[in-house]
């Protein structure tokens, strides 16, 4: 007997023998008890299923999807070919489209680990840490502005904002702990010399936007607001900050869970940090510092005029051991961390492999990757995702191991191709993974390719600052081109880069007239045809 049970069409899922005792209670509605919901609850250790295509599967990954696909009476596609594959995992692991050089000699490389040595050269890349930090970015709404301006007056702009992107990309490249990668960014200045390494990393929270007239309470508590929404909803996969005026509607997050978070943005303010470049020079850094600690009263309504009762700061008392303690040590950032980043949490894992499944398939085995809340969508392999959060934490954290696991599985290597139309027709929306997904290229990859194409492609970014991404001078990837909240990118606009005045993680994928007229007059893109038409004149 498989180890989870899905229950009527919405598919709440709860695991065998392993619930809610060890979590603190919450408010539920009335005969339904929230805290009993699939995503409160520790993954738990789930049998890999058995099969009939013995020969089938290279991973446990495999064992978990074929019995989806065996249990509906379908069969997975054939093995995309080897040029299929190269094209693939070039761009899901870097962004870039491999050369035809490249792909001819993996083609001709027949050796039983050829595979294996391909993916092992793309993950210690540079383009590796640029690709996921491509992707980060927008969950940690990055940009170098406001979406606001007076006159000339930038004061609240961040024209040093490319040191935490920078950090980002490095902390992917080194592979870098993923429970470090929260605690880093979260509270790098409360973890000692090490953690003054990394103080850029506190940018996840030293960028996010600010307001005019930032002294009025009202104004303020829009930025605790977006302080809470950018850490659960990107660390926990939990709208939090709909429990700002009342207690969540749908998930065990009350009103006071939210005003216990926002207290400790409410001690947190932001810095401008001198460090020592590397050459010796002093640069600034937009980091965050505590202020004054304080708690909230717990502000009713949302109408900071009408306070009411203090809350204590401390963790979300569903996601906590019994009654969640009150954080002592400062603002609290580094507690709240802590208990973000560990492995007991029963989300954080589960939010991060998501996140990472979503980024080499497609689509996560959550579609909703910020959301794992009653609203958002149920698992389509709750087993899956178990079995990969725990690997996860087992396996130290590391996103390169993950990454390579899943690239390297019997599942990815399928063809996009179904093995015969009974397949398409049963499963359309491809739920089953029966086949892989067609992707069109994201704004990113489209933009790299040009310039690869042309022969212009400049890598690296030596910590310079952002230049605009349709400047014809800028042949730098784009993920080092300047993002604007006040006014994005005409580029990026058009090919469904999203807003970078929220929290992101998912795009659209539209196809549009625009874009195709963009692609006909862009100076940027002109500029490229004009180099390639050079290039093969001097041919």
């Amino acid at each position: 007997m498989r180890p989870f049970a899905l229950v009527h069409s919405g598919l709440v899922w709860i695991g065998c023998g392993i619930l809610a005792a060890t979590l603190g209670p919450a408010r539920a509605e009335e005969g339904d008890d929230a805290t009993q919901f699939w995503a409160f609850n520790a993954p738990v250790a789930p049998a890999v299923p058995e099969v009939e295509m013995k020969d089938w599967p290279r991973d446990g990954i495999d064992h978990f999807i074929l019995a989806q696909i065996e249990d509906a009476g379908l069969r997975p596609a054939e093995e995309a070919d080897r040029q299929s594959f190269a094209r693939r995992v070039f761009y899901d692991l870097t962004g870039l489209a491999p050369s035809a050089e490249q792909v001819s000699a993996f083609v001709a490389d027949r050796a039983p680990d050829a595979h294996e040595r391909l993916v092992d050269g793309l993950l210690a890349a540079p383009a590796f840490g640029e690709r996921v930090a491509s992707l980060w970015l927008n969950i940690a709404r990055y940009a170098e502005d406001q979406a606001h301006q007076v006159g000339d007056d930038k004061k609240y702009f961040y024209p040093n904002a490319h040191r935490y992107r920078a950090w980002v990309i490095a902390a992917f490249n080194r592979d870098l702990p993923y429970n470090q990668f929260i605690r880093y960014q979260l509270a790098a200045d409360h973890y000692g010399d090490e953690g003054q390494q990394n103080i850029v990393a506190l940018g996840f929270l030293g960028l996010g936007p600010q307001y005019y007239n930032r002294k009025r309470l009202e104004v303020m508590a829009e930025e605790w607001e977006d302080g809470v929404d950018v850490v659960t909803r990107g660390f926990l996969g939990l709208t939090v900050a709909c429990a700002r005026c009342h207690d969540h509607k749908y998930d065990p997050v009350t009103v006071q869970d939210y005003h216990a978070l926002a207290g400790v943005f409410a001690s947190t303010k932001i810095h401008m940090h001198e460090i020592l470049l590397a050459d010796g020079s002093k640069g600034i850094a937009h980091i965050v510092k505590d202020d004054r600690v304080r708690d909230l009263p717990l502000f009713n309504r949302g109408n900071v005029e009408d306070p009411g009762e203090q809350v204590p700061r401390r963790f979300l008392e569903v996601l906590s051991r019994g009654q969640p303690q009150p954080f002592t040590a400062g603002s609290g950032r580094r507690e709240l961390a802590e208990a973000i980043a560990d492995p007991s949490n029963p989300l954080t894992a589960r939010v991060a492999v998501n996140r990472l499944w979503q980024m080499v398939f497609g689509r996560g085995l959550v579609r909703t990757p910020s959301n794992f809340g009653k609203l958002g969508s149920a698992p389509t392999h709750p087993e899956l995702l178990d079995h990969l959060a725990l690997r996860f934490i087992e396996g130290g954290w590391s996103v390169k191991s993950l990454v390579r696991d899943m690239v390297l599985s019997s599942t990815y290597r399928q063809s996009s191709l179904p093995a015969d139309d009974e397949v398409f027709a049963a499963d359309q929306a491809n739920l089953k993974w029966a086949r892989m997904e067609r992707r069109p290229l994201s704004a990113e990859m489209l933009r790299d390719a040009l310039l690869a194409a042309s022969g212009e492609l400049q890598e690296g970014d030596s910590g310079s600052e952002s230049l605009s991404v349709t400047d014809p001078a800028n042949t730098r990837r784009t993920v080092y081109a300047r993002v604007s909240r006040k006014e994005l990118d005409a580029f990026l606009a058009t090919f469904d880069y999203p807003d970078a005045n929220v929290h992101s993680s998912l795009r659209d994928r539209t196809v549009t007239p625009t874009q195709k007229l963009f692609l006909l007059n862009s100076d940027f893109v002109i500029a490229r045809a004009d180099a390639i038409a050079l290039s093969l004149i001097h041919i």
